[in-house]
């Protein structure tokens, strides 16, 4: 069950909201149904470009069969 962000067109209140497979999410505030959902932002992790590991990583520290292992 993905968590969305939506805007009430009524109140202009933005909340996340639990979604199960063929609700229609309402407002917490004022009961509405009139829902807009909002473009997300997915968190993603980085990678160093001059190591390819993420930060804070260390080498070896995704396992032997990962590439970033020393040999």
């Amino acid at each position: 069950m993905p968590i969305y962000e939506y805007i009430c067109q009524d109140c202009d209140r933005e909340v996340e909201i639990l979604v199960h497979a063929g609700n229609k999410p309402e407002c917490p505030e004022c009961g509405s149904a009139k829902m807009t959902k909002l473009l997300s932002v997915v968190a993603a992790p980085t990678r160093d470009s001059s190591t390819g590991m993420s930060p804070g990583q260390s080498p070896g520290s995704c396992g032997p069969g990962c590439g970033c292992h020393p040999h």
